[in-house]
């Protein structure tokens, strides 16, 4: 046990590896153990919990494994050995209590899982801006593009996140994210549905070609087999001359002369 500071520990009965430094540090503490606690009243809440770390914080009562800075009235942090510093990892994200953590897609974490459908038409509703910050939050007014929230929630409440005073605060650029991808996929969909058409279509007049191409060389047999028939037919009628000896022979039968008599020439 370390303590130091005025009725630090003070009710501690059957904890172990506790450091209490500050006045009333960690003071209700009982059978808690592995708690740190630093600062004036830092820990002062705790009574059972285990393994805390309470940097200026009164933290609460049966509380564990559980980091607390600050007492609420800072507005502003710093930490340094982050910015500039490149890592790979999960994207941190603050609840509006101050939590801080990294957002999860595990289905184990979720219910009411069910498609999105149409609900991401509400991006049709989103109207993106360009602006800068004002300068208690930017002083360098360094040109920024996104939504403004109040607006979005207008389209879809569910898209904004409020602070702890229920105000209307920041837009949940993931979610619009989701979204975007929904209605990428919907348009996909589309886009695959009409290429199916237009491919069956093609292979429809492929085929009409291909009935029509064989239906010309069909044409173009027939047609050749026509005009041999009709030169066969041309070859077998009787000659010009052999029509008109035909009819003066005829004529010399009907007058009453003489019939044609052969003539051997032995």
């Amino acid at each position: 046990m370390h303590s130091s500071g005025g009725s630090a520990l003070r009710f501690n009965t059957t904890g172990i590896n506790n450091t209490a430094t500050g006045a009333l540090a960690l003071f209700s503490n009982t059978t808690g153990s592995s708690n740190i606690a630093l600062g004036l009243s830092a820990g002062a809440n705790l009574t059972t919990g285990s393994n805390d770390i309470d940097i200026g914080n009164l933290s609460v009562a049966g509380e564990s494994a559980t980091i607390r800075i600050g007492s609420g009235n800072q507005t502003s942090t710093f930490i340094a050995g982050i910015n500039g510093t490149a890592v790979t990892g999960t994207g941190v994200v603050v609840s509006a209590s101050g939590q801080l953590g990294a957002a999860t897609s595990s289905a184990r974490f979720k219910y009411e899982i069910k498609p999105m459908n149409k609900a991401s038409e509400a991006l049709f509703a989103l109207k993106p801006v360009t602006f800068r910050y004002k300068k208690e939050v930017d002083p360098e007014g360094v040109p920024q593009f996104g939504l403004v929230a109040e607006e979005v929630a207008k389209a879809n409440p569910d898209l904004v996140v409020r602070d702890k005073n229920g105000e209307i605060y920041t837009v949940r650029y993931d979610a619009v994210n989701a979204m975007l991808l929904n209605e990428f996929l919907r348009e996909h969909r589309k886009v695959q549905e009409h290429d199916a058409i237009i491919a069956q279509v093609k292979s429809n007049a492929a085929k009409q070609e291909a009935t029509i191409a064989r239906q010309q060389k069909q044409i173009e047999a027939l047609t050749s087999g026509l005009q041999k028939v009709s030169a066969q037919f041309a070859a077998a009628s009787p000659s010009d001359a052999g029509l008109e000896a035909g009819k003066f022979g005829t004529g010399r039968i009907r007058g009453g002369g003489p019939a044609p008599q052969r003539v051997n020439n032995d």
